[in-house]
């Protein structure tokens, strides 16, 4: 086998220079011009600069605190929200029941919200009708006032036989109240009054069901 003599310069600090892209001069000018740039005004555009930052992820993005709504466990979430839209929903570290875990049906909820299935106004079937059309809230809540009314007066019962006597009891049997797992207790204490008021006994939670 031919040996391939050894350069004669190898490690000889006075053999050929090797060429070089970029040097130390070359540098030093690039940083004496980033320094003369710097140095203008017309450089940065300061509001083209707050436009390009709204297009960013987080840019007007506004939290808050809320609670899944589908047992009666309380899990807290955190919700993202911009222009009014609902981004993200996650679990809350910072909360004592769940610290930042969900189940399956908590992590359901953004799908569920996003659900293109998802009702967003109330809908109404008449009485032998076979589709279901949109009316307005007011339109809803005079529905179920009047129902209510309706069906607590035709069911009302002053009074009740005990013994040898009549006892008022001043009750309707016909309907009840239902609550649900984002109630807070100021809510529920207003629930309970109103149907103590409308005189039903029957109240009872979501997640017994």
């Amino acid at each position: 086998m031919d040996e391939q003599p050894f350069p004669a310069n190898l490690g000889d600090p006075s053999g050929p220079a090797r060429s070089a892209a970029f040097d130390r001069r070359d540098f030093l000018k690039l940083a004496a011009c980033a320094g003369a740039t710097l140095t203008l005004d017309d450089v940065v555009d300061a509001k083209a600069v707050r436009a390009a930052t709204r297009k960013l992820k987080l840019s007007d993005v506004s939290e808050f605190t809320t609670a899944c709504n589908f047992c009666s466990c309380g899990c807290g979430m955190i919700a993202a929200t911009r222009d009014g839209k609902l981004l993200t929903l996650e679990g809350d570290y910072d909360h004592v029941v769940n610290g930042g875990s969900l189940c399956v049906k908590g992590m359901a909820v953004m799908p569920t919200h996003d659900s293109p299935r998802r009702n967003k106004v109330p809908r109404y079937r008449a009485a032998g009708s076979d589709h279901w059309e949109d009316i307005t809230w007011d339109v809803a809540i005079e529905k179920i006032a009047q129902r209510i009314r309706a069906t607590r007066d035709e069911t009302w019962i002053s009074t009740e036989r005990v013994g040898d006597k009549d006892v008022p009891v001043n009750r309707t049997d016909a309907f009840a109240f239902l609550g649900g797992a984002q109630n807070t207790n100021e809510e529920c204490y207003i629930f309970q009054k109103a149907a103590r008021l409308m005189g039903t006994a029957y109240v009872e939670h979501q997640a017994r069901l």
